[in-house]
């Protein structure tokens, strides 16, 4: 339940192909020797880190980011771009929104997947009824706020993007998570927001989210900025999926 890839691959940006090349191999040799059953029991107890610096967390209860250096903030979701007026929302404000629960697999790019994780947060919808989007506004930007230990063509925190049609549509299953399996989402997870997409690769789900932005188009993401084998478009291939898409 990650982007991609545990924090022992934030090198530098040259050496990103070869090592993930590496840890694939390594990865789906070592899963063809264990049973389905044992290794999503693995990978669920696997503890996984992200690309951004190990320097902050999320209290839940207080809604505050609690930074290493002893600074506190409160969280504020930000949704600005394309809209008439910018907003801002704060933890206790998103989880006023109506909240669903969501049975979803997650399927990551490195070739396992973890079935029936337990999600329940909002739809993007949600979000829509509470800005006026630009009718020019075809995309969504997706932006965390950790930064990142490299910065792939300048980009020094990780980012997303998402057409606007699949977030409002209901058959792609896409969900703004801030609880996993009946708990507050855990910081390894994305807390205190990430997203959901549980019929793309798994960097496409990003973790904590601290601004959406409506946007003309598309923006490449983090991964796809560090490597373009990460592609802008990362569809679960559909014999890894239980449901047909």
């Amino acid at each position: 339940m990650t982007k991609i890839l545990p924090e022992s691959t934030t090198l530098n940006i040259k050496g990103i192909t070869r090592r993930l090349f590496l840890k694939i191999g390594g990865g789906l040799i070592f899963m063809a020797g264990i049973s389905s059953s044992l290794s999503a029991f693995f990978i669920k107890k696997l503890f996984i880190r992200t690309v951004e610096k190990d320097n902050f967390r999320f209290n839940a209860k207080t809604g505050f980011i609690e930074w290493e250096d002893g600074r506190k903030e409160e969280y504020r979701l930000v949704v600005n771009g394309l809209v008439k007026a910018a907003k801002s929302f704060s933890y206790s404000a998103l989880n006023s929104l109506p909240q669903i629960v969501q049975i979803s697999d997650f399927h990551c790019v490195e070739g396992w997947s973890v079935q029936d994780i337990k999600w329940s947060g909002f739809r993007f919808r949600e979000i829509l009824r509470q800005v006026e989007a630009d009718p020019q506004a075809t995309h969504v930007v997706f932006h965390s706020f950790g930064k990142t230990g490299s910065a792939p063509k300048g980009q020094e925190h990780y980012i997303e993007s998402l057409p606007l049609s699949e977030l409002l549509g209901t058959e792609r299953e896409v969900i703004l998570v801030m609880n996993m399996n009946d708990n507050p989402l855990p910081e390894e997870h994305g807390a205190p927001l990430r997203l959901i997409a549980p019929y793309d690769l798994g960097y496409k789900s990003i973790k904590f989210i601290s601004r959406i932005e409506f946007a003309r188009k598309e923006q490449p993401g983090w991964w796809t900025l560090a490597n373009p084998i990460y592609t802008i478009e990362a569809r679960v291939p559909k014999d890894r999926l239980r449901k047909k898409k």
